[in-house]
């Protein structure tokens, strides 16, 4: 008889179990907690915002990195070379200079998610911290005519910067920090009315959460009868809406501090940098019924348009 054949052993990918164990790692909570409070109370103002990137649509630090990764790695390729030094020099300089800024947008960003996320990112920025101090000591060492030590310093930087990578993109790939965490209502949402209910539910004000095709929706009716509805979770991290409040026309998420129009779920404060999906809405015989605003000839969140059940009402500026 042949022998039966032996089963393969899968076994998971040793840099994914070591992720995952940095994400679950709570020892360092402690700092984490110290430099978040540290980063939150830097008097950045309206800069905050432009950090974040909300004026882009997302965040703005993945497109900053572009330039030192560049320049670094532009670098190494001409360290292959002999007798280009000088040229790798500017260009170890140049990613120098522009890695500050964008070490400054990253840790905005970082400030505003959670513990596991936070985890990975305080890694990701040791990481890329010793890249920096890698790179200072090439240019350093090709100023004093150290060639040699110049090149050395220079891929053990570009090595910092490869593990760096690694750890953004699970950041942004495995974590989704960064992500429209509402990008998937109008792929879910069906085309039509859907009824939600009475009038009588929604007090003058308040908040209230209900659901269309299993979608979390955040319904707000105000005292003159207009009623506006978003999608509940914030884009941001999926915050519940309707747990936060509600002042000037606005929804303010109860997690990051994100606002949101209600009229038309435009993004007017971060951290997020997307708009809510916005429905129309309508009363019919006594219920309230809501339609995804760019299904049937609505208009795309943003656009400042007001719902069907009510004219437009000045609301506060929150920029």
């Amino acid at each position: 008889m042949s022998a039966p054949p032996r089963r393969r052993v899968l076994r998971q990918n040793r840099v994914l179990w070591l992720l995952d164990r940095l994400e679950r790692e709570p020892r360092a909570d402690a700092l984490i907690d110290t430099l978040r409070r540290g980063v939150r109370a830097l008097p950045l103002g309206r800069g905050r915002d432009l950090l974040h990137g909300r004026w882009l649509g997302h965040p703005v630090h993945p497109l900053m990195v572009q330039v030192p990764i560049g320049s670094w790695l532009s670098a190494a390729v001409l360290d292959l070379r002999p007798g280009r030094s000088r040229e790798s020099g500017l260009l170890v300089g140049v990613g120098l200079g522009a890695a500050a800024p964008a070490a400054v947008a990253g840790w905005v960003d970082w400030a505003e998610l959670h513990h596991p996320q936070q985890r990975v990112g305080l890694v990701h920025a040791l990481s890329n911290t010793a890249a920096v101090g890698l790179y200072a000591a090439s240019l350093v060492s090709r100023v004093k005519g150290r060639e040699g030590a110049g090149r050395a310093y220079g891929f053990l930087g570009l090595t910092a910067v490869g593990v760096g990578g690694v750890l953004g993109g699970h950041l942004a790939y495995r974590q989704a920090s960064g992500a429209n965490h509402a990008e998937e209502v109008p792929h879910v949402v069906s085309a039509g009315w859907h009824r939600i209910g009475s009038v009588d539910e929604f007090p003058a004000g308040e908040p209230v959460r209900r659901s269309v095709d299993d979608v979390p929706v955040l319904v707000v009716r105000e005292s003159g009868g207009a009623v506006h509805a978003l999608a509940e979770r914030c884009s941001h991290l999926a915050g519940p809406l309707s747990e936060g409040t509600v002042e000037d026309g606005c929804v303010r998420c109860p997690w990051h501090g994100s606002v949101f129009r209600l009229s038309d779920g435009w993004n007017v404060r971060g951290p997020a940098t997307a708009p809510q999906p916005s429905f129309e809405t309508r009363i019919t015989g006594g219920h309230v019924e809501v339609r995804l605003r760019h299904q049937n000839g609505g208009e795309p969140a943003g656009q400042g348009r007001t719902t069907r059940s009510g004219a437009a009402h000045g609301h506060g500026d929150h920029d």
